[in-house]
């Protein structure tokens, strides 16, 4: 199965790379689980917040699992700090300001993607801006990123790979615990 730039089966590409805190991100195959590595837009994105704060509800799931998540922002240090760090998450939050993770792992950009979710995601923008008090601020990079989910073997091995349709679309909950 092909979706993207990535096929399922293949090995995923490994980087090397610190942390919003400056922390040493590890390879795959020093975690014994599986990884959820998610590529979000900017740090104050409301919809990315929202799915920051699901992400960190399940995290004791994901713990029992033997899943690891790693974030990554396209934003930088201080941005994150005030934003999405705010929220405290018990993963890391990467900085990738010069989109190198973003073009390894073939995440895109597209207009009709950032307008899908406006036309098609009402409920969802509502949950995150008025529900939530996930106030869009500065915009880094690209405005109409699209997400993407990379579920990943302790070998490197892509279990499942997700790329979104609009700028809220991430891969189920329920097909990532399907999978451990």
């Amino acid at each position: 199965m092909k979706r993207g730039h990535l096929i399922l089966r293949e090995k995923a590409p490994l980087f090397t790379t610190r942390d919003w805190q400056g922390n040493p991100i590890e390879p795959f195959g020093s975690h014994p689980g599986l990884t959820l590595l998610s590529f979000f837009r900017y740090a104050s994105c409301p919809l990315c917040n929202l799915r920051v704060r699901e992400l960190i509800t399940k995290h004791e799931r994901f713990l029992k699992n033997g899943i690891r998540i790693l974030a990554v922002f396209q934003s930088p240090m201080e941005r994150i700090a005030h934003y999405v760090g705010s929220q405290l998450p018990p993963f890391p939050l990467i900085p990738d300001t010069d989109l190198k993770l973003y073009r390894l792992y073939g995440v895109e950009s597209s207009w009709r993607g950032f307008a899908r979710a406006w036309t098609l995601g009402i409920p969802q923008v509502y949950r995150a801006v008025v529900a939530n008090r996930f106030l869009p601020g500065t915009m880094e990079n690209d405005i109409h990123r699209i997400p993407a989910d990379f579920l990943i073997a302790p070998d490197g091995e892509l279990v499942d790979v997700y790329y979104g349709r609009d700028i809220g679309d991430h891969i189920p909950l329920d097909q990532i615990f399907s999978r451990s």
